[in-house]
């Protein structure tokens, strides 16, 4: 998970740059603020000095003039900079929540990946990309395929908003899905509508190194969820390793204990003597 975090402090970097550099804009509106102020004294005086003297009215009018135009020229420039100050407020308001958002989604998807290497059971660990899927994602129908090497072919083993039995089998690198695991490219069609059980919204791989593991098929997403975001497809790529990893994981388990029982087996035959039978 370094990468998540390194992701999490670079954000976390974005956000102090943008408080930095309202800081330093309001320290200028300030200092600008006595400057004008000094000036407006400086001006005062000089119109008492003026009023005293009738023939140096006239040259402070032509100066008092020069200097409101310069004024009202400097005037706009700071509306103009505080405009720009609030869009970029507004900017940063928006990328916060969107900030917000996406660090629940990474802290959800490490409890979730804690959850998917926590245990060697294929069912449970299935049941787990499932959910993450569902929740995460927000898929309404799906599909999970793992990689039969007997046939060369992908295996519906789990699936949400259809019937299983919907899902037909699928040959390695026939189709979108099967192209997908040879290929180890995640596939992304346009629209959230409906799509075919041949042709999905989203094929994420399954592979572990080169060696395919399955995929997941997303065909509808949730009535909520108009499309993807870009964090979805990083969610697609981290979803994809843990997952493989989780069910190659639980599957080489399952064997190995499959292989220990029958040598346990055959061990307690041969050790089993003729008067215990």
């Amino acid at each position: 998970m370094s990468e998540d975090r390194s992701k999490i402090f670079a954000r976390a970097d974005e956000v102090l740059n943008l408080f930095k550099r309202g800081a330093e804009f309001t320290k200028e509106l300030i200092q600008e603020n006595e400057r004008l102020r000094r000036s407006l004294v400086d001006i005062e005086m000089r119109q008492t000095f003026a009023a005293q003297d009738p023939d140096q009215w006239d040259k402070l009018r032509e100066e008092l003039l020069q200097r409101i135009k310069s004024l009202e020229a400097e005037r706009q420039s700071s509306l103009e900079r505080l405009r720009t100050l609030e869009e970029e407020n507004r900017q940063f308001a928006t990328r916060h929540v969107e900030i917000e958002e996406e660090n629940n989604i990474l802290a959800n998807l490490y409890v979730a990946s804690f959850q998917l290497h926590s245990t060697l059971d294929l069912s449970e660990v299935v049941k787990v990309v499932m959910e993450i899927v569902i929740n995460l994602v927000g898929a309404e129908t799906l599909a999970i395929y793992l990689m039969d090497e007997k046939t060369n072919s992908l295996q519906a083993v789990a699936s949400e908003g259809m019937n299983l039995s919907s899902f037909p089998p699928v040959a390695l690198r026939s189709g979108v899905i099967g192209g997908a695991v040879a290929l180890g490219q995640t596939v992304c069609a346009e629209g959230s509508g409906d799509h075919s059980v041949n042709s999905p919204l989203v094929c994420i791989p399954l592979r572990v190194q080169d060696r395919p593991i399955g995929a997941i098929a997303i065909y509808k997403l949730l009535q909520q969820k108009e499309s993807f975001a870009p964090l979805d497809h990083e969610l697609f790529t981290l979803l994809g390793g843990h997952a493989a990893t989780a069910i190659f994981s639980a599957r080489l388990y399952s064997q190995s204990e499959r292989k220990r029982n029958t040598i346990q087996g055959v061990i307690d035959l041969l050790t089993n003597k003729p008067g215990q039978r």
